[in-house]
């Protein structure tokens, strides 16, 4: 169904404000997008930048618009698990079947991209313009200098919020009787450090593999850069007895990676002066409800839905967002009304699923990606998904390499965690994981 042309703004000018502009644009819409920052084409990348894992729901998203191929220039394939265990040889676990993978992908890079051609759709993009307010039943907003400046108004037909965890307009609609928010950070944070390429260019670890070092309370990750590099992110407790509080000089830093991680120790650039130049940062997960007001305004990806990175969910999950906004807008046309009720009911059980997901898997890759029980586990998992690959899906493809509810995945997952802790009861289960006797029992189980 066509749309009537509305004047939209975007609060925000990040991955899913950027694409979301896109959509919009198609649909034949005028769309202005504002960000407090300066133009991120202009800027020096901080050192925060954990790298993206674009996965089905978001190519999903790109292919709709025609940009998968495009995009799809700036990234590298990842088909496994490259898992780094002190004392043990580089183990891989492949990520699902042949030929799935997750997608690494500079987030600065993709950003700067995605306005790219944002622009040239003909979008208009207002950097360094900070709203300050914003007034909901009217779609108008307010920018300043500071907030006791004066402030110029802008007046529009509908006002969307992607200006992230901490949202200026979200924070108007929490003021808002029966406004539902909560916000819970976790205990640990994370730094960017960087692998540097060989001198020819080449990559000093394998360029197709996610790469783990799993060391109980904390973790380090690699994802592979275009131009040889890798970026890195060390998550670690902010406070405790191996934390990012008691590393306070050069001398800890070195220590700390000699004891913890000594086979990347010399492959990390200037180890101890990124690890004191770039900033520590927060994660939090963030639920809110209602997303819109009115046929107004709606908030979209992390400013109606942050979630903590580690299931490389978060872009995908605020690209879904603007897939399934499209598919209502295509149903209802210009009764945006029905298109915002419609949109934060089917996207709030599955925002809340993959937020619950995600913090399961800080947990998982953490700590039991190194222990032998949980790999038996996901061992027999496997075995038994690839002669039943009908009745047993792992919720890790259900989540990455499909696009099936994250709600259902949630769901299913936890059945089949209920399944393998009984399997996993089996006396002798080591020596017979693989046996007839195992098959029946999970079958049996799933009824």
């Amino acid at each position: 169904m066509s749309q009537t042309q509305r004047d939209i703004a975007i609060i925000g000018s990040g991955l899913v404000g950027s694409l979301l502009a896109i959509y919009l644009k198609k649909r034949g819409h005028s769309v202005t997008v504002f960000d407090r920052r300066p133009d991120i084409r202009t800027v020096r990348f901080s050192g925060r930048s954990i790298n993206l894992a674009m996965s089905n729901r978001g190519w999903n998203a790109l292919r709709k618009v025609g940009l998968e191929n495009e995009i799809k220039t700036i990234a590298i394939p990842l088909d496994k698990r490259a898992m780094h265990v002190n004392d043990t040889p580089v183990y891989f676990q492949k990520y699902g079947k042949d030929g799935e993978a997750i997608w690494s992908i500079s987030r600065g890079i993709l950003n700067r991209r995605m306005i790219d051609l944002a622009e040239k759709e003909g979008v208009l993009f207002k950097f360094n313009e900070k709203v300050w307010d914003v007034d909901l039943p009217e779609a108008k907003i307010y920018t300043g200098e500071t907030e006791k400046s004066t402030w110029k108004e802008y007046g529009y037909d509908l006002i969307f919020g992607c200006d992230g965890a901490f949202s200026r307009v979200r924070h108007k609609m929490q003021r808002r009787s029966r406004f539902d928010y909560s916000q819970d950070f976790i205990d640990v944070g994370y730094k960017e450090l960087t692998i540097p390429p060989n001198a020819d260019g080449s990559h000093k670890l394998d360029k197709n593999s996610f790469h783990i070092w799993p060391r109980g309370r904390f973790m380090l990750i690699a994802m592979p850069n275009l131009d040889g590099s890798f970026t890195c992110t060390l998550f670690l407790p902010f406070e405790g007895e191996v934390s990012f509080e008691n590393l306070k000089t050069e001398k800890d830093a070195k220590n700390f990676f000699e004891t913890y991680f000594p086979n990347v120790r010399k492959e990390i650039e200037n180890l101890t002066r990124d690890f004191f130049e770039n900033p520590t940062s927060a994660m939090v997960t963030m639920k809110c409800y209602p997303w819109t007001y009115w046929n107004k305004v709606a908030l979209v990806g992390d400013s109606a839905h942050a979630i903590v990175p580690f299931y490389g969910q978060g872009m995908n999950a605020g690209f879904e967002d603007i897939y399934a906004l499209d598919a209502l807008m295509e149903r209802y046309g210009d009764d945006w009304e029905a298109i915002f009720q419609n949109y934060q009911k089917n996207r709030k059980p599955n925002a809340d699923a993959i937020a619950e997901l995600s913090y399961r898997n800080f947990m998982e890759m953490s700590s039991k990606t190194a222990d032998p029980m949980f790999l038996l586990q996901k061992k027999i998992e496997k075995h038994f998904a690839a002669k039943h690959p009908k009745k047993w899906i792992p919720v890790y493809s259900r989540v990455t390499f499909s696009n099936s509810p994250y709600a259902e995945a949630l769901t299913l997952g936890d059945q089949q965690e209920a399944i393998m802790q009984e399997v996993m009861q089996l006396p002798n289960i080591e020596a017979i994981w693989d046996s007839p006797e195992v098959e029946q029992k999970i079958l049996s189980l799933l009824g």
